[in-house]
């Protein structure tokens, strides 16, 4: 019997547009079959399992999607601003912009604990989520990014962000046109939808955000910390062609503060410690290796523009003994 959940051996890897685009084909007129003239809810966070399946959708049965992105504040820098650009701007998506930044924050104050922090997270996302989704009327389905690897590893049902779980008051048939899909199949995907490349080849990102890379507990100022020198890092490696060649690199500013000279005078600020790995499988790690120049004119940058930092620290240590995130 045909296991609906378990990806047949027959089934090709999609590793060429013309694949992707049979796949597309068959997805949307499933798509239809599925949701007939009924409204679909999906919760899009910008990252690619979910940007494709709102593509997916949107070519599907356009405006009887209603997209929700909620912004937490943990996102990075012009994220939640290319959402609304390629879906809202650019595709017509029936898009609801949830700004919660002011409730998530509120939320996580004090809290240092990192366990605890990703459990806030995660509830809040579900609470603010199923708010939205009690506005609205005849929606009959939820649609979500789960992909194959979810499925073999978990319960089939993938959490927004892997920090919560699927609401339970949102009793809804659920639409998964990607489960059967790898990550670099989904991307193939994506590709072919005419999504951003910033969207299709997104780095590996934590369920909470950058709320794991302002260790201890969060504020503010340290967030923005992190989310600046985030976009600086990701900046200079694009221009130096690294962009897709280093697996996943980031910033990370702990709660910690140390002397340091800025303009001729004394300061006592944070230092922002770098992190850049390469691996296969995300088991073990090993640490980029990288030219001191394009390191040093990072340094510069960091130093002389986030607000509050001293000092950078780059991480050199693989996986084990250290994980890739730091919380």
């Amino acid at each position: 019997m045909f296991d609906p959940n378990k990806r047949p051996d027959t089934m090709k890897r999609i590793n060429t547009p013309e694949l992707a685009k049979a796949f597309i084909d068959e997805q949307i007129k499933a798509l239809r079959t599925q949701i007939g003239d009924k409204k679909v809810l999906l919760a899009l966070s910008g990252g690619v399992d979910s940007s494709v399946v709102a593509a997916l959708l949107i070519k599907a049965v356009g405006q009887q999607l209603v997209c929700v992105h909620v912004n937490h504040g943990l996102l990075r820098k012009g994220e939640p601003e290319q959402v609304i650009k390629v879906f809202r701007d650019e595709m017509n998506a029936n898009l609801i912009y949830v700004d919660a930044v002011d409730r998530f924050l509120d939320k996580l104050a004090g809290v240092d604990e990192p366990e605890r922090k990703r459990k806030i997270i995660g509830a809040e996302f579900i609470e603010v989520f199923a708010e939205e989704a009690a506005k609205l009327d005849g929606i009959s389905f939820l649609a979500q990014g789960t992909i194959y690897p979810d499925i073999l590893e978990s319960d089939g049902i993938k959490s927004h962000h892997n920090v919560g779980g699927l609401p339970k008051e949102l009793n809804f048939e659920l639409v998964e046109p990607v489960k059967l899909l790898y990550k670099d199949e989904v991307r193939v995907v994506g590709k072919e939808l005419g999504l951003p490349d910033g969207m299709v080849y997104r780095q590996p990102f934590p369920g909470p955000g950058l709320g794991v890379r302002c260790v201890g507990a969060i504020t503010r100022d340290r967030l923005e910390a992190v989310r600046e020198s985030d976009a600086i890092l990701r900046e200079e490696f694009a221009k130096n062609g690294l962009e897709g060649k280093v697996w996943q690199y980031f910033t990370v500013v702990p709660d910690f503060k140390s002397t340091g000279i800025t303009d001729g005078k004394r300061t006592y600020d944070w230092p922002v410690v770098i992190r850049a790995v390469n691996t296969v499988d995300a088991v073990t790690a090993e640490c980029a290796e990288l030219d001191f120049k394009m390191m040093q004119k990072i340094v510069a940058r960091i130093t002389s523009e986030v607000k509050g930092v001293n000092r950078v620290l780059w991480d050199i240590t693989p996986k084990p003994s250290a994980t890739i995130e730091w919380e």
